[in-house]
């Protein structure tokens, strides 16, 4: 029985007798309602504390359940972290990402998992009170069911750059420090957030790209890079003499400092990658530390002209004229004179008009 039938059956309201006059209760109804009172609570307050006791304990175990899973996952974020530092010094520390670019992925990470998993305990822990209380939960699913697709169509960019940065940054696709090509936009990483990647271009602008709009990326600072020189010499040059020319420079380059820690691999002569009626293209290449290839080309190339210039061998460029042809006569585009341009030659005097008659008398 619950306590409003109990009220209402102990505490009848008073209803005016035929004269007008209203009743009042007497002593011994006031006894009886507050008998029937005590005797509910008595029947119902085993049920009342147990439902107490259940919520309680609900609330204490999903309170210590998310303390320990929020304090296990940030241990394991500074586990990440400090792994990371203790190769910072080493020769395998400078192949790693930077310190900032481990920084900044640490944290989102742990912010993610943190807050996947206080929406899961606390979610599951208030579904479980209102099912303690006895209430019907299935209209309620339903209503948040139906609001979250609402939601989730309307914000569906929103959802898809969330979801497209979190599996950026769960498999290190890029980070603070690197050149990548994102296709809209291409430049330096300063910032990875779960929504917006930040880029630094060429020329300092800043591009805000939303991850959900990148489809592809180039990571140009991962692995290595490759430097490609081409260097176009006559087509009458001894190809033996220009192959040990650039086979010394790369001996020397390979060896002296710092070239040898950004080379990754001996530089090559890769032989003639063109030849035409005037000239010849010989292709130098090396890999070389990511992002440090158009410093190595620069230095080739640098080496390769002062190399030649020592060795007389002359460097071309597009189409070249032959040095050994004679200098074109500056009067070889200039007219023969007119014959009409003298007024005494016969054709000149031909060409002159007659002169009027005389009609004067």
């Amino acid at each position: 029985m619950s306590l409003s039938a109990v009220l209402s059956a102990a505490d009848p309201s008073p209803t005016p007798s035929e004269s007008g006059t209203p009743v009042v209760p007497s002593l011994k109804d006031a006894h009886e309602s507050a008998t029937n009172a005590a005797g509910w609570v008595e029947e119902n307050w085993s049920t009342w504390l147990a439902i107490g006791l259940r919520v309680l304990l609900i609330v204490v175990i999903a309170v210590v359940l998310r303390v320990v899973v929020r304090r296990a996952i940030t241990k394991l974020v500074d586990r990440m972290s400090r792994t990371g530092q203790a190769v910072d010094g080493t020769a395998l520390g400078g192949l790693l990402v930077n310190a900032e670019r481990r920084r900044q992925r640490s944290q989102a990470i742990g912010s993610v998992l943190r807050s996947v998993a206080s929406f899961l305990i606390l979610g599951t822990a208030a579904l479980m009170v209102l099912g303690t209380f006895q209430i019907n939960l299935a209209p309620l699913l339903a209503s948040a069911g139906v609001a979250g697709v609402a939601i989730g169509f309307g914000a569906r960019n929103l959802v898809t750059d969330f979801l497209s940065g979190v599996f950026m940054i769960l498999e290190d696709q890029y980070g603070v420090g690197d050149s990548v090509d994102a296709g809209v936009a291409s430049g330096e990483v300063i910032e990875v957030g779960l929504r917006v990647t930040k880029l630094r271009g060429d020329n300092g602008e800043i591009w805000y790209v939303r991850n959900g709009e990148v489809k592809r990326i180039g990571n140009l600072s991962q692995g290595w890079a490759t430097a490609n020189v081409d260097v176009t010499v006559r087509s009458d040059e001894d190809l033996d003499r220009v192959k040990a020319t650039l086979t010394e420079v790369a001996e020397r380059t390979s060896k002296e400092e710092p070239w040898n820690e950004l080379l990754w691999s001996p530089v090559e002569v890769l032989g003639l990658d063109s030849v035409l009626l005037d000239s010849m293209v010989v292709r130098v290449s090396a890999k070389t530390m990511p992002g440090k290839s158009l410093t190595v080309e620069r230095e080739l190339r640098w080496r390769i002209k002062r190399a030649f210039d020592a060795n007389g061998i002359r460097i071309v460029g597009g189409a070249t004229a032959l040095e050994d042809a004679p200098p074109a006569d500056p009067t070889a585009g200039v007219a023969a004179p007119s014959a009409y341009a003298s007024t005494v030659s016969p054709q000149s005097m031909a060409a002159s008009p007659l002169p009027p008659p005389n009609i004067t008398k």
